[in-house]
Formats: C-alpha cells, sequence, structure tokens
C-alpha cells in the first residue's frame, strides 16, 4: 500500500515538475490551459468517484484496485507522446478516472485489517508515501532532468512520464496477487483470515467482506441529517484548495523565488524528508494515547496558514528568496488535516453504505477543493501568484474553526450516548458486547446505542 499510494501521488502530481523542464512550450499550452490539466484531472476523479466506491463494495477490492492502478499506468506512459493540448487533456481525464478510487479504496482496506486503535497509525503509513516515495522519486527525476542541461534538445518531462508510467504497470501487476481485504488475499489460509475478520468486530462498524450488492436508503438518508458528513466534505474542500494550488504550481512558484529546476527538485527532498518524519511522530503519537487526532488536524493547519501569507506578501527579490522558501517549507503539515480527517471515516462511521456515502462525499469535496485550487492560481499573477496564495491562506483560517466544531459536535453526541448509557445500567460487559454484535449486522454509527465511537478516536 505504501509503495502503490507513493506511486499514485507522483504520477498525480509530476505535472508540476514537468511544467518547469519544458511541457507547457513543447505542446504549445497557452493561458489558462496548463490549470485546466489538473482541474480535469479532478473533473473525471469526482464523477467517477461514486461508482468506482459502489464497485469496490460490490466486487473483489484489492481485484479492482490493482486493475485500476494497471490503467492509469498505461495513461501515464501515453503523457510522455503527447504532442498538443487535446491529447493532454484527453489523457489527464483518463488519469483521473482511474486514479479515484485509490485512496477511498485503502482507506477501506486499513479498516477492513486493524481495529480502530490502529486505524490512524495504519493509515497515516500509506499516505506517509506521499512525501517517503517522493524523495525516492525526486532523486530520479533530478537524474532525469540533469540530462536535459547536457542535452539541450533532450526533453526531459517525456522520459519522466516513461519511468513513471513503466514503473505504475510493474507495481500494478504485483498487486493482483498481493492486495485485498483479508476475506480476498491468496496468502491467508483459511483458519488465518477467520481470525483477522474476528479481529475487527471490536470496531463495531461491520465486517470486511466486500461483493455485498444490497443498498440501504435509511443508511442514505442519515447521511444527510449528521452533520459529521458535511464536516468531512467541508473539511476535504477546505484543506484540498491549498492542495490543488501546490500540486499544480508549486515548482513554478519556487522557480519564481530565484532557483533553477534542478534545485526545486533538490529543494522537494527536505520538505518530504520533514512530512515523513512528521507522519511518524503523529502515527506513533495517537496510537499510544486517545483523543488527539482532531488536536493534530487543529495544529497542523496553523503554519501552512502564515506560510501562504508569507509567500504572497515579501516581495520578490533575490534576497528574499530563502525566507519565501521558508514560507513554502511551512505548508508541508497542511496534509494532516485532510488525511486524519480521512481515518475518521472507518472509525467512526458505521453502516457499509454509510460508510460508502461519507467517503464518497469526502472525495467529492476532495476533487472540487482541488479544481478551484488549480483555477485560482491565475496566468495573469504570475510568477507570485499572490490572489492565489492569499486565497490558500484564508481556507486554512477556515479549516480550523470547522474542525474546532466538528469535535465539539462528537463531544456533545458522546456525552448524551454515555448519559443514556448509564440511566439504563448497562455494564461496560454488557456495552462493548452488544454493540459487536450490532455493528456486525451492518448498524449505522447514530442506529448503534451500545458504542461510544466517537470520544476514543478523535
Amino acid at each position: 500500500m505504501w509503495l502503490c499510494y507513493g506511486i499514485q501521488q507522483t504520477d498525480k502530481t509530476s505535472i508540476g515538475t514537468q511544467a518547469t523542464f519544458g511541457l507547457r512550450t513543447d505542446t504549445g499550452l497557452v493561458g489558462q490551459q496548463y490549470s485546466w490539466l489538473t482541474t480535469i484531472f479532478y473533473i473525471t476523479y469526482m464523477c467517477f468517484e461514486f461508482p468506482s466506491n459502489l464497485l469496490l463494495q460490490r466486487w473483489m477490492m484489492g481485484r479492482t484496485l490493482s486493475i485500476y492502478m494497471l490503467c492509469w499506468g498505461v495513461v501515464v506512459l501515453c503523457i510522455g507522446f503527447a504532442q498538443n493540448f487535446t491529447q493532454l487533456i484527453t489523457l489527464r481525464a483518463l488519469q483521473g478516472m482511474f486514479e479515484c478510487c485509490i485512496s477511498p479504496g485503502f482507506i477501506l482496506v486499513v479498516g477492513s485489517w486493524y481495529t480502530t486503535r490502529e486505524h490512524a497509525s495504519r493509515a497515516l503509513v500509506f499516505q506517509s508515501a506521499n512525501a517517503g516515495f517522493g524523495i525516492i522519486s525526486s532523486l530520479v527525476l533530478y537524474g532525469i532532468g540533469s540530462k536535459q542541461y547536457q542535452d539541450p534538445s533532450f526533453q526531459a518531462w517525456r522520459y519522466m512520464s516513461y519511468f513513471l508510467g513503466s514503473l505504475t504497470i510493474i507495481v500494478g501487476t504485483l498487486c493482483l496477487f498481493l492486495l485485498g481485504t483479508p476475506s480476498e488475499v491468496r496468502w491467508l489460509t483459511p483458519e488465518e483470515k477467520k481470525m483477522a475478520n474476528t479481529r475487527i468486530l471490536s470496531n463495531n462498524t461491520g465486517h470486511d467482506r466486500t461483493g455485498i450488492k444490497k443498498w440501504r436508503w435509511e443508511q442514505a438518508r442519515e447521511c444527510l441529517i449528521d452533520p459529521c458528513f458535511w464536516f468531512a466534505g467541508l473539511n476535504a474542500f477546505l484543506s484540498s484548495v491549498p492542495n490543488g494550488g501546490l500540486t499544480t504550481f508549486g515548482s513554478i512558484i519556487t522557480t519564481s523565488f530565484g532557483f533553477t529546476n534542478l534545485q526545486v527538485i533538490l529543494l522537494d527532498i527536505p520538505r518530504s524528508t520533514f512530512s515523513v518524519l512528521y507522519f511518524v511522530v503523529i502515527g506513533l503519537t495517537v496510537s499510544k494515547w486517545k483523543n488527539l487526532r482532531m488536536f493534530f488536524m487543529m495544529f497542523s493547519v496553523i503554519p501552512p496558514f502564515i506560510g501562504f501569507l508569507v509567500m504572497a506578501l515579501l516581495p520578490s527579490d533575490p534576497q528574499y528568496k530563502w525566507a519565501k522558501w521558508g514560507g513554502y517549507f511551512m505548508t508541508v503539515p497542511f496534509v494532516i488535516g485532510l488525511f486524519m480527517a480521512w481515518t475518521l471515516i472507518p472509525s467512526n462511521t458505521g453502516g457499509r453504505t454509510k460508510r460508502t456515502l461519507t467517503s464518497s462525499w469526502t472525495f467529492v469535496g476532495y476533487c472540487v477543493g482541488n479544481m478551484t485550487g488549480s483555477q485560482i492560481f491565475q496566468a495573469k499573477d504570475a510568477p507570485s501568484y499572490t490572489p492565489g496564495t492569499i486565497g490558500c491562506s484564508v481556507c486554512f483560517c477556515l479549516e480550523f474553526i470547522l474542525i474546532v466544531l466538528w469535535r465539539l459536535v462528537l463531544m456533545r453526541r458522546n456525552h448524551i450516548r454515555a448519559k443514556k448509557l448509564r440511566e439504563q445500567g448497562i455494564s461496560e460487559e454488557d456495552r462493548v458486547r452488544l454493540g459487536k454484535e450490532l455493528g456486525a449486522q451492518d448498524i449505522t454509527d447514530l442506529q448503534n446505542p451500545y458504542v461510544s465511537i466517537f470520544q476514543p478516536q478523535t
């Protein structure tokens, strides 16, 4: 999962690096056409998000994810052969369509293997590949890019696509034999599969079995009245607006500080290294102590809020280039606000249909946010893109307020539930037993009165 997620993130965001090595000029991109390469990616990502989640629910999850990975690997490989905007935007649309299921699919896989207490740390392990694999890919892309300095006719961005596409196809083939839920994988014995399934019953959110075709409309209606459902989508949107801007224009903005395109690749390595260490610290901390996820989410949007203001307000003079890069470095922690929210889905959401809808809604917010982020950086604002960077800073301010409200709702809900259980005189042993029984019956978190799922996981 770590390798797959790292490759997916690199495949998706490599266009920013490729842009500094001639992609825009070699394919004749003008105006906002470059921005639309990211926008179309997230349009198809969003449109196929819900159908893909249904497919994950109704067919073998591991097999589905592997086939999708093989398909987008072919698309990334083909990007290296693109000659114009029409070919590029078509390929990016296909790439978004095939990559749409990887993140929600991996969140569901984590929920099928690990207990609630382990969800955050295990999810952060594969999500750390966003930076961890980024270190490896940066070194490879640096090697490819340096060839262009030796031979100006060498179009390095094309060979970056050749490399990334080929690697994705190879790893996708391996996943056909290795990836899946405990009930699907071939490398567990029947007894081991039974043990793995029994282990997650304590989550009170159901079982790991895919291939379930029953759709529960009452769970869909419950989503509409559950404020946490709406919080999840809005949080994903606010966090993804800056993400869309950084993944599309991060390398371009950094070169505007006064660095070369090769230096920009190398400067991403310390950012990625810090990100991995930050993920490790948070993963170990939330595994050992309860009730910390949302506190980390709140804290992790504060440095990016400051960092974007530094990039926006400092003059674009050579003497400020390291100060502005310092502001860019401060944006590293923002992904925690998004990634930690994803881990709340398998931890806090009961019912297969409700969990599917919550996951889909979250990634709709993720897609719309990334589309917005790629468009608020206008060509007329180059090279500093001040309006776009200020807009990203505002999003982090709003996200902080939203997370505070989200946690207050969870705390109040948990308090009311605990009070009712005390009034009924239900012992802790009975509460745990009854919670497991209802959780195994595909009951939602709001319908299950015997499990206090919110406080321990927030």
